[in-house]
């Protein structure tokens, strides 16, 4: 029930909710018209911030208080290891590229994510952003009128971020549940259910009474504006298309084995299918039971035992990740599909100990690491099979090409077709913001 609650409440609120005429012209405005060479973008987030030591930086020369337990296993790439929890990853590692040398200030989960996403650099912590993260941005400057699909999906979104200043109608439309339960649905998307569609209609119907005064006084075509944007939310809710992209049943069962029956297997493949449907901009949070008691990659001592934590839930990630990258390859989807997959930070690579909350052990663990975060870029066009940095011997400090949020944002902008040269919106108080006064692609992450 919070489920559809939730659905109907944005849904509703996409409906009526558009009083600022303004933002969605200058969003029509600005919109691609050539459907065929919208780029896309997926982005596959550990929340909580995977230890960079465990997954793709692993660092087995370093002295025991460092290296942790585990042995690193070959890659596709010559030259590069992976900690060996990952072999589905090490397998297809020609496919994509790692970024090992990511750094900010961000100490805490949602001043992370916040300074990664927005390219502010933000230093309190606050639930929801002073400042639109880049999909919220991206969003409003290339939604499409005409579409039959959200342009910008959360399944389920990110923490901590969100549109700001550019409004509700920017936010990602949120799925949230787990795909690999049977019961699992997209409540009213493209829903049959007459009952529902009568009232979606009348909320339309009293919304066009009170703004038939408005109609003629307007003499600059925003009510036209608003009637074509509340047409997109219309064909969303009721369209049979919509259903079917989001109707994982449709894909042959071992497809879905293939990607592994369980949350973020599922969760992987539904961004896969919401992509190769048309939607642009996906993101997908691997998070929940699978990743232990506190449900996130947040591998403190008093919340987990980071070592037994990473062990059980590696599979699943290992084989979510790896089925996600292959399957946009062979379906011809790599080059206008970029898939990224990143934490907020890293971990520290000198290992803590602490009790654990619940059972009172001593046991291992690593801390919040903005210092060096390692990131995975798949498809987009760009040349894979590379590794792009490094850090010391202990995993602690980035040595070589240190690279920052803003220069992360350009890149992600730079496929997304988002031209941030010169372009602004105005805040809440009124002052003109640049989308990103700074930054540079990074070369080998741009096609």
């Amino acid at each position: 029930m919070t489920n559809r609650r939730e659905f109907l409440r944005l849904g509703l609120r996409g409906l009526s909710g558009l009083s600022l005429p303004a933002l969605y012209r200058m969003r029509a405005a600005t919109a691609s018209q050539r459907e065929g060479d919208a780029t896309s973008i997926i982005v596959v987030f550990l929340h909580g911030g995977a230890s960079h030591l465990e997954t793709w930086d692993p660092k087995p020369d370093a002295a025991a208080e460092y290296r942790g337990p585990f042995q690193t296993v070959a890659t596709k790439t010559p030259g590069l290891r992976f900690c060996e929890l990952l072999p589905k990853q090490a397998a297809i590692a020609d496919r994509f590229t790692i970024l090992r040398s990511m750094v900010h200030t961000g100490f805490c989960h949602g001043i992370g994510q916040q300074q990664m996403f927005t390219g502010h650099e933000v230093r309190e912590f606050k639930p929801r952003p002073d400042h639109p993260e880049f999909l919220s941005v991206t969003n409003r400057l290339r939604g499409k009128l005409d579409r039959l699909l959200p342009n910008y999906v959360g399944a389920p979104p990110i923490p901590y971020l969100g549109a700001a200043y550019l409004g509700p109608a920017n936010e990602p439309f949120a799925i949230h549940g787990d795909p690999n339960s049977p019961q699992f649905s997209v409540p009213n998307m493209g829903s049959a259910d007459q009952a529902v569609r009568d009232r979606l209609q009348r909320r339309i119907g009293l919304r066009e009474q009170l703004d038939g005064f408005a109609r003629a006084l307007d003499d600059r075509g925003n009510m036209q504006a608003i009637d074509q944007f509340e047409q997109m939310a219309w064909n969303m809710l009721t369209s049979p298309e919509a259903r079917r992209a989001f109707d994982l049943s449709r894909e042959e069962p071992a497809v879905r084995d293939r990607y592994g029956r369980n949350a973020w297997g599922q969760q992987c493949l539904l961004a896969r299918r919401l992509v190769e449907a048309g939607v642009e901009l996906v993101t997908t949070t691997l998070a929940g039971p699978l990743c232990g008691r506190v449900q996130n990659w947040d591998d403190h001592a008093v919340n987990h035992h980071v070592f037994d934590a990473m062990q059980s839930r590696a599979p699943y990630f290992d084989q979510a990740v790896a089925a996600l990258i292959s399957d946009l390859y062979e379906r011809g989807l790599d080059r206008r599909v970029m898939v990224i997959v990143t934490g907020e930070f890293g971990r520290t690579p000198k290992i803590s100990y602490a009790a654990d909350s619940a059972s009172g052990e001593r046991q291992p663990g690593r801390d919040h690491w903005p210092r060096a975060t390692s990131m995975m870029f798949a498809g987009g066009g760009i040349e894979t099979g590379q590794v792009i940095g490094a850090t010391d011997r202990r995993g602690e400090d980035v040595i070589e090409r240190r690279v920052g949020v803003h220069d992360f944002l350009a890149t992600v902008y730079r496929h997304l077709g988002v031209a941030t040269d010169g372009v602004e919106f105005r805040d809440f108080a009124g002052r003109p913001i640049p989308v990103l006064n700074q930054g540079t692609p990074i070369p080998e992450l741009t096609a």
